[in-house]
């Protein structure tokens, strides 16, 4: 068959992960028995579930030779599903998922020496070019009568061609490299497998060649090994457990260098049996926020794999969980479908969220601690506000913000333990930047009062922050929205509001339909104007986020704008009678208040001839 070559993105990782990740090079014996692993599982699956299988003559497990197949060889084998010529160029010659080319672009400088790049993009498999140089692998697919082999120098490309094959499963022939050699020794394949595989729940026999005798008198023997204790770790007791079982274990099935930040075992015994062993990374899968992101958690009935492709085993926004279910009262046969409106999966899955949002809470009572878990999870807990609300008050003291107040985050309640006595809401501001945020003019009568404001520039809060509702008895109210304004007038500002109401007039009668109203406003202080938003019309974030999901026919953002009655430049717009420059300077108020939401003008130049006219009358 021609040779074929590989897909842009796979030169670009096989590049990097040839030339920068040298001193990891022993996880690629993980991966490779991990991807065998997957392979026993599925076919374990079929030959209990699929009719044309159920009489395979299948006894699972996994063999590695040393020397296998001519020196300075490495041979990894399985007795798996298999693969055949289709399956190869697929799982073999691309990357499918558009996340992982999105964040090779993503990766500059230091970043593409980070080890956990293997696990970030799911394709370990590539690793084994670190140590060879040419890597071959004969399939043959189970149900399938023809065996096929893959064959690569990890550079120029690859070719697939007819092999043979006894029986169903998958072999990879590793042909060391300089690097590679040191892979040649039992002892070194022997600790490897120890360290990182010992928890595969399926055989792995060890296979070299020992010479013994002197001289004429040599004689060499094949040996062979089981090595690993082949048994499903998470039924295992957690008194026979380890932290270094369990780190490992999370490494295997989460494709992972770092240790996890957090991990939690629970097995249920009662009207429903199930065991669940689920771990939070340390660092947040590359492609959380990708509508293609791959499920982290593993469903077994009866330590039978079932599958690792259903996103509903968990809510969405714990996507970021990694682990394994394990029931003993679904059916083996369980369809995707039927999963979904299962009873038994359905408390199964209620009360692992439970589970888990329990365990985070109690990890959250250091906050130093806890600060790095919402650097990483904040956003995707605020998903769970809109889409959960059986645990939304477990999520409400879960999720942080920053504020105006404090240093790094803060929590609702920690927000309300701080209010004066006077505060009548909790108060907040939207936005793409936090630096911007915090140089906001409405900011101003908040912090003069004493009135904490949090501060939110995650995409999700313009539409989960207003969902919340009362938060123990206190109403979250936006500050860039008119509702909250009243919260701060007094009676001077009422009697300042109807003496401004002349200018308020002449601008308005100005900037026609630009504006939806001006009015005097009550929070403002060094700043002559300022935009907010009508309660109930879509903010500018909210327009932009409508906008970059696609969507059409989104009306015109109209703002209200508010102006300050004590601010030279409105007390001499009262006083003006040159009508262009008072046309002018409306304009000007409107245009500089669109510039600090991070609105784009709708025509830069009259804004800048406006200016210009302003300037030169004032010089």
């Amino acid at each position: 068959m021609a040779k074929k070559k590989f897909k842009t993105e796979v030169s670009q990782l096989l590049n990097l992960l040839i030339h920068s990740l040298y001193s990891h090079s022993e996880i690629f014996m993980r991966e490779l028995i991990s991807n065998s692993s997957d392979a026993l599982d599925r076919l374990k699956y079929l030959t209990l579930t699929d009719e044309a299988l159920k009489k395979l003559d299948f006894d699972p497990r996994i063999d590695i030779r040393i020397n296998g197949a001519g020196e300075n060889t490495l041979v990894i084998e399985d007795n798996g599903i298999g693969m055949n010529d289709v399956d190869l160029a697929d799982a073999l010659g691309t990357i499918a998922r558009s996340g992982t080319k999105n964040f090779m672009d993503k990766l500059t400088g230091d970043a593409k020496k980070d080890s956990n790049l293997i696990g970030k993009f799911g394709v370990g498999f590539y690793s084994c070019f670190m140590v060879s140089d040419e890597v071959e692998v004969i399939s043959r697919k189970a149900g399938e009568d023809s065996a096929w082999k893959w064959t690569s120098d990890g550079n120029s490309g690859f070719s697939i061609d007819g092999a043979e094959r006894d029986g169903q499963g998958t072999t990879v022939i590793l042909h060391l490299n300089d690097a590679g050699k040191e892979y040649d020794s039992q002892w070194q394949v022997k600790s490897i497998i120890k360290k990182y595989s010992d928890h595969i729940a399926f055989p792995i026999h060890l296979h070299w060649s020992e010479t013994t005798g002197k001289d004429d008198e040599k004689k060499t023997e094949e040996k062979e090994e089981q090595v690993n204790a082949a048994s499903a770790l998470w039924k295992r007791p957690k008194s026979e457990l380890k932290d270094e079982d369990y780190n490992e274990f999370y490494k295997t099935i989460a494709h992972d260098t770092d240790e996890p930040m957090l991990r939690i075992h629970t097995r249920a015994e009662g009207t429903i049996e199930y065991t669940t062993l689920f771990f939070i990374p340390k660092n947040a899968p590359f492609d959380m926020f990708q509508a293609d992101y791959k499920p982290g958690v593993k469903l077994y009935v009866k330590r039978v794999f079932i599958t690792d492709d259903e996103k509903e085993l968990l809510p969405v926004y714990l996507r970021f969980v990694r682990g394994v279910i394990d029931s003993e009262d679904l059916p083996l046969n369980v369809s995707r479908e039927i999963l979904q409106q299962n009873k038994v999966m359905a408390k199964i899955r209620d009360a692992s969220v439970k589970k888990i949002l329990s365990e985070i809470q109690n990890y959250s009572e250091d906050e130093a601690r806890y600060a790095d878990f919402v650097d990483q999870y904040n956003r995707p807990l605020k998903e769970g506000l809109y889409s959960d609300w059986t645990h939304r008050e477990d999520l409400l003291a879960l999720v942080r913000y920053k504020s105006t107040s404090v240093e790094g985050w803060t929590s609702l309640k920690a927000y309300k333990d701080r209010m004066p006595e006077d505060q009548k809401s909790i108060y907040y501001l939207v936005g793409d930047n936090e630096d911007a945020l915090r140089k906001s003019p409405l900011l101003a009568a908040y912090k003069e009062k004493g009135y904490e404001v949090l501060l939110m520039t995650d995409e999700v809060d313009e539409i989960v922050t207003p969902m919340i509702g009362p938060f123990e008895e206190m109403e979250l109210k936006a500050i860039n929205r008119s509702g909250s304004l009243d919260d701060l007038k007094t009676e001077g500002d009422k009697k300042k509001e109807k003496d401004a109401e002349p200018v308020l007039k002449k601008i308005k009668k100005v900037l026609g339909d630009a504006v939806k109203d001006v009015v005097a406003s009550a929070r403002l202080s060094d700043s002559p104007s300022a935009l907010v938003t009508d309660d109930g019309d879509p903010s500018a974030q909210m327009r932009q986020m409508l906008q970059a999901m696609g969507q059409k026919d989104i009306p015109e953002a109209t703002f209200i704008l508010e102006v300050n009655p004590d601010h030279p430049v409105v007390k001499g717009l009262a006083d003006a009678g040159d009508e262009q420059l008072a046309d002018d300077v409306s304009h000007l108020l409107f245009e500089q208040a669109l510039l600090v939401e991070g609105v784009a003008l709708k025509d830069p130049v009259a804004f800048a001839e406006r200016l210009n006219r302003v300037a030169a009358k004032a010089l």
